[in-house]
């Protein structure tokens, strides 16, 4: 059930947290590419006035150009109450991870995340790293010290790679995930990983609505089907907010209007959405970040040995 925040953008449960979230959430990758760190700043000021109380981010964005512009934002008067902030953990290892955790609190200007996440577990070997190497051993003593209200993680590549995670001897407490119009159809998230994460009231967090954001995999221009319409379908599945880049506040007072006058999507109008999209969704031409390493974040590539050119 929807509720709404003080700027008249609806809220949702964050799966058991008792947390309520804003539907729409700040990309923290795209405050990073704005040159102008005035017009960065301010986007972000407004972004809360409108009502987005959600901030995404991660230690590698811009290395690390997003997370101190973020901190910046926050560190006016009483702005970082306001907001749930999450970033972060790309290290697989005990002291790795705990050397980006004080670096990401040292960036955002705050003392404590309220949520903290592992990036990219998209390698088929990740799951098994975050927990012998010692990296969920790090998020753990980081809870208890109150650096970190709530631990989850996140992926691109493989539901298989999620369910493998989830699967782990951990009680995550969000998990970050593909959410579009193309999914339902080829290695699907919203088919195979959503219903675990529902069942064990995990809070699902929606990314790449409109296939990804580069020329190779935007659906909207080249599948013939609105940003509007895509995003009003990714906000109609059931997940607590979804995750919205934003360069400019013409994106900002789109996205916010899209959110105020959201309904959602019935049975009958996703499946003839579905339905329009089939024979181009199923080979997964437009969710590359699934199919090749283009999308795959630099820091991770060199992280498993991988060349940084590798398409």
């Amino acid at each position: 059930m929807n509720n709404s925040s003080s700027g008249g953008i609806p809220t949702r449960a964050l799966g058991n947290t008792g947390e309520k979230v804003s539907i729409l959430s700040l990309g923290g990758a795209h405050i990073g590419l704005i040159r102008d760190d005035s017009e960065s700043i301010r986007l972000m000021h407004a972004a809360i006035d409108e009502g987005i109380t959600f901030f995404d981010n991660s230690w590698d964005y811009h290395e690390g150009r997003s997370e101190e512009l973020m901190g910046r934002a926050l560190a006016v008067d009483g702005v970082r109450k306001k907001v749930f902030l999450m970033t972060k953990c790309c290290e697989r290892d005990y002291a790795g991870s705990m050397q980006n955790l004080e670096q990401s609190l040292r960036r955002l200007r705050t003392d404590y995340l309220d949520l903290w996440q592992f990036h990219e577990i998209i390698y088929d070997n990740d799951p098994d790293w975050i927990f012998e190497k010692g990296a969920i051993k790090a998020a753990m003593e980081a809870k208890e010290a109150g650096k970190v209200r709530f631990i989850g993680f996140t992926g691109h590549k493989d539901p298989r790679i999620h369910l493998k995670m989830l699967d782990k001897p951990y009680q995550w407490d969000a998990v970050q995930m593909p959410i579009n119009v193309m999914d339902a159809h080829f290695q699907s998230f919203q088919k195979q990983v959503v219903p675990v994460c529902l069942q064990r009231g995990i809070g699902v967090i929606g990314m790449k609505s409109l296939g990804g954001g580069r020329p190779a995999g935007v659906i909207p221009s080249e599948a013939g089907v609105s940003a509007k319409r895509c995003i009003r379908y990714a906000l109609s599945q059931p997940i607590s907010t979804l995750v919205v880049g934003m360069k400019s506040m013409a994106d900002l007072e789109q996205n916010v209007s899209i959110a105020r006058d959201f309904s959602p999507m019935d049975v009958a109008e996703q499946q003839e959405l579905l339905q329009e999209v089939r024979d181009v969704a199923a080979d997964g031409r437009f969710e590359r970040f699934k199919t090749s390493k283009q999308f795959d974040g630099p820091y991770h590539r060199k992280q498993h040995g991988f060349p940084l050119d590798v398409t």
